[in-house]
């Protein structure tokens, strides 16, 4: 009989709110990712940082002490792409997209009736540029522990409804308050080429049309941008431009994320970028292997979902799948190594696995393709903190970094590891290993390249 994934919960109760002092990991081994590894060493936490870390440290006398021998200490991860504590988010996108199910616009209520179909650029339909995840997160999104359990300690994640749906935010998967889980704002404005019925048959209703219409945007807000730094200037009998918070959302971002699929969308959407004067993160990319000369020649960095492409569970298996569908679902896992090879800066995000077990599943299927496993945890830890500018705080250990730490026994990337610690913000969580809980309706992860 098949077994299904154990899933490892993290329980609140086994959390110390105020440990003794300081905490002190004594004689593991220590994977820094910023170093090299320390075959025996201590790291020492106080105030929510790592207060000292090495091979000779010595452990405060007010420290409680946690024996290391047979553990291995590694940098919490970081899911570069994700809505996690935005509870009232869908899931985002995965082969194209961020954690979960491909964004759609939203479903009006009876208390906002449907908005007419969109006529031109100017209505800007399905766009909420001014939204901030920093606004919006909640640690009561009942979703953190079982992605703690994973290994994870941060998430940059973004609202993800829409074109324009908003600016993200880097947060800690843990926090009495919402404040508590913030570490920074400006994680870049998350984009959408969502070209489905919901846009009510009106404009945009094609993949030419949501590019015309989020150049449109662009142009709209230089002008907007110009018109306020006029009127700065000569104030005194000019009329004052309206105030549009679309716009001003816009402006607030100058790194913007776009969905890639295909060779010929990476292309384009360099170009795109290019074009709007913006930095440009490339998400997605399940053939990506197709593209690192692109991403390579351009200088981009590129962020690859985990959700490597399969046979959807719905569809007809009499139906035989095309030679390049195979040969995508073959080589997907393939583009980390790809890019890796390519000296191409990239990231890798969970792409809505929502089980340890499949996470490092979907992490070792990129290892037998060729990513080196060092590349791989790099890619999930200094990398991410690296590409959003917060590697000053997070993204391995050092002293005065933010205290997040995964501790396991045995490698992290091996299937039977078990994760006996996790630490956000020098906080204490216990994995306890339970059954997979019933997930009734959760959504699929989704690929909106396949729009394009």
């Amino acid at each position: 009989m098949k077994r299904l994934p154990i899933v490892f919960l993290l329980i609140t109760g086994a959390m110390f709110a105020a440990p003794p002092g300081a905490i002190a990991i004594r004689n593991a081994r220590v994977i820094p990712v910023s170093g090299p590894a320390i075959a025996k060493g201590t790291v020492v936490l106080r105030n929510g940082l790592i207060e000292a870390v090495g091979a000779d440290v010595t452990v405060p006398a007010d420290a409680w002490v946690i024996e290391g021998d047979g553990l291995t200490v590694y940098p919490g991860l970081i899911d570069a792409l994700s809505t996690f504590g935005l509870q009232d988010a869908a899931p985002a996108p995965s082969g194209g997209g961020a954690r979960g199910a491909a964004p759609q616009p939203a479903t009006p209520t009876p208390a906002q009736p449907a908005a007419p179909p969109a006529r031109g650029p100017e209505d800007r339909p399905f766009t909420t540029s001014w939204l901030k995840a920093a606004d919006l997160v909640k640690p009561t999104d009942r979703r953190l522990e079982s992605v703690r359990a994973e290994g994870y300690t941060t998430a940059v994640t973004f609202p993800n409804h829409g074109i324009f749906a908003g600016q993200g935010a880097i947060v800690n998967l843990a926090g009495e308050t919402s404040g508590a889980m913030v570490v920074a704002e400006g994680a870049g404005q998350y984009l959408t080429f969502t070209t489905t019925p919901g846009f009510g048959g009106g404009f945009p209703n094609s993949l030419m049309g949501v590019l015309a219409y989020v150049r449109q945007v662009y142009l709209d807000a230089d002008h907007y941008k110009q018109a306020k730094q006029f009127y700065a200037a000569h104030s005194r009998g000019t009329p004052r431009p309206e105030f549009d918070r679309a716009l001003e959302g816009v402006l607030e971002s100058s790194r913007v994320l776009l969905p890639a699929t295909r060779r010929i969308d990476v292309d384009r959407l360099l170009r795109f970028a290019n074009e709007l004067h913006v930095e440009a993160l490339l998400y997605g990319l399940p053939e990506g292997y197709r593209s690192a000369d692109l991403l390579k020649n351009a200088a981009a960095t590129a962020l690859v979902s985990l959700k490597w492409p399969e046979k959807a569970k719905d569809s007809d298996p009499e139906e035989p799948d095309s030679i390049r569908v195979l040969e995508v679902r073959d080589h997907a896992p393939s583009t980390p190594a790809v890019l890796a090879r390519s000296g191409v800066r990239f990231a890798l995000y969970s792409g809505g696995i929502d089980h340890r077990a499949d996470l490092f599943k979907a992490v070792k299927r990129a290892i037998d393709a060729g990513l080196a496993p060092e590349d791989a945890l790099r890619a999930m830890t200094l990398t991410p903190a690296e590409i959003y500018g917060v590697a000053d705080r997070l993204g391995s250990i050092e002293k005065g970094k933010i205290a997040n730490l995964v501790v396991t026994k045995g490698d992290l990337f091996v299937d039977k590891t078990e994760v006996k610690y996790v630490f956000v913000d020098g906080v204490k969580f216990e994995p306890v290993e339970e059954p997979p809980p019933a997930r009734p309706g959760a959504p699929e992860a989704s690929n909106p390249g396949e729009n394009q």
